[in-house]
C-alpha cells in the first residue's frame, strides 16, 4: 500500500523528503549503506552531497534525519537544537526578505543547515506543527496534516490508521 496524503508545501518537501527516506513500516532505509544513500541523494537534488558522501557522512545524515523526526514529534528537540548553534548564522534582510545564512563547510552540512532553516521559516509563519510524524510507532512517516483542525495523527487512515483501529478492536474483544 502506498502513502497517499499530498506533499507538503514547496518550502517544506526537502525536510518531508529528507525524512521520509525511511519507511519503516516496510524496512526500507535509503540511508542504510553508501550506494543506496548516494542514489538517494542525487535523485532528490543533493548530488553535492552524493558526491562528498563517505560513512562518517552517512550517519551524519541518519542522526540529523532522525534529530528532525524527534523534534517534529515532539519528543526532543535538543539535537536539532544543536545543529541550529552549529549551522546556522544571524538572520539578515536581503532584497527586503528574512534569510537565515547557513554556515557549513561541507556540502552535507549546508543541506542540514537548509533543512533546519526550512523549519524555522515554517515556525515562524505562524503554522507551526503542520508536518508532522505518524504516531504509529513502526512506521514514523512524515506528512503534512491539511486537516483543518491540525488534528491528523496517521500518515493514512488506511494504513496506520486502519491497523490502529483493529489492535484495539481486538484488544476489547479478548477483554470481554
Amino acid at each position: 500500500m502506498a502513502y497517499d496524503r499530498p506533499p507538503a508545501p514547496p518550502e517544506l518537501q526537502p525536510v518531508e523528503a529528507f525524512g521520509n527516506s525511511a519507511r519503516f513500516l516496510y524496512d526500507e532505509d535509503a540511508l542504510v549503506d553508501l550506494g543506496d544513500a548516494r542514489t538517494w541523494l542525487r535523485e532528490h537534488g543533493w548530488g553535492e552531497v552524493a558526491d562528498e558522501l563517505d560513512d562518517s557522512t552517512r550517519e551524519e545524515l541518519f542522526r540529523a534525519r532522525e534529530a528532525i523526526r524527534e523534534h517534529l514529534a515532539g519528543t526532543d528537540s535538543a539535537p536539532l537544537n544543536d545543529y541550529a548553534r552549529r549551522l546556522l548564522r544571524a538572520p539578515q534582510w536581503q532584497h527586503g526578505e528574512i534569510a537565515i545564512p547557513v554556515d557549513g563547510s561541507t556540502a552535507a552540512e549546508r543541506m542540514i543547515g537548509d533543512l533546519v532553516v526550512a523549519l524555522v521559516v515554517a515556525d515562524l509563519s505562524g503554522k507551526p506543527g503542520r508536518l508532522k510524524v505518524c504516531q504509529a510507532e513502526d512506521c514514523r512517516w512524515l506528512y503534512y496534516d491539511r486537516s483543518p483542525g491540525n488534528n491528523s495523527i496517521w500518515c493514512s487512515m488506511d494504513i496506520c490508521g486502519a491497523r490502529h483501529k483493529m489492535r484495539a478492536y481486538r484488544a476489547r474483544r479478548k477483554d470481554t
